[in-house]
């Protein structure tokens, strides 16, 4: 029996269920788990947290295009850790979930895959209110300060601006986090505002060149979500 601390074996069951381990580290996870109930309940914990993300949208079935873009993506991914086996990787778990689950989980992985900081206690899929397709992603390592990460480049007039907008329950309204723009990469510090809080809403509008003129959001909504705890 392996002895171990309850935290570092919350941290093995997250690298097991997010395919982070190494093919050994796995092989052993697994020889482990019809003997461990506590190491399986961690696991069952874990891929119950993943799960959520998958109801940001309503389920339906994933065009061939997409599984195929997918497909391509993780082989990209695996090809560049060929020693470590992509949890992902087995796609046949998740055909029927929904494609904007499916894709947030898909980044989270590659998200705590490649990353060096701590892994995310919160993490936000910010989706298109049209047609549920995901077009940035929201991780928070500490709460008080969060990533927002492109998915891809959206177009903007060039006499609009996107505005970046967060509510928490009991918010009299939202609070604006500032201009974002298109396919950029940035940190946003939170210091001003309250901790992050699970299901906490999150936003982008389009809004005039210099963002709202009246402090709360005008413009149509871009992308929406609302944040997950992961950790």
């Amino acid at each position: 029996m392996t002895t171990e601390s309850a935290q570092e074996r919350d941290e093995l069951a997250s690298e097991y269920v997010l395919g982070t381990l190494s093919a050994e580290a796995r092989a052993e996870v697994q020889r482990r788990l019809p003997n461990e109930p506590e190491l399986r309940a961690a696991v069952d914990a874990w891929e119950r947290r993943l799960l959520e993300l998958t109801d940001l949208a309503p389920a339906h079935q994933p065009s061939l295009q997409l599984w195929q873009r997918i497909e391509r993506s993780v082989e990209q991914l695996t090809h560049k850790r060929a020693p470590e086996i992509s949890w992902w990787n087995r796609l046949s778990l998740w055909r029927g979930l929904s494609a904007a689950g499916l894709a947030a989980t898909l980044l989270l992985g590659s998200i705590l895959l490649t990353q060096t900081t701590p892994k995310p206690s919160y993490l936000v899929v910010l989706v298109a209110p049209q047609d549920k397709a995901p077009g940035w992603v929201i991780q928070a390592s500490s709460p008080r300060e969060i990533q927002l990460i492109p998915l891809g480049v959206v177009e903007v007039p060039a006499d609009k601006a996107l505005e970046f907008w967060t509510k928490a329950d009991g918010w009299q309204g939202p609070v604006s986090l500032g201009l974002v723009k298109p396919g950029q990469a940035l940190s946003i510090p939170l210091d001003k505002l309250p901790p992050l809080q699970p299901n906490q809403l999150f936003e982008l509008t389009l809004e005039g060149a210099n963002g709202s003129p009246i402090g709360k959001p005008t413009g149509p909504i871009q992308a929406i979500g609302r944040a997950v705890k992961v950790l």
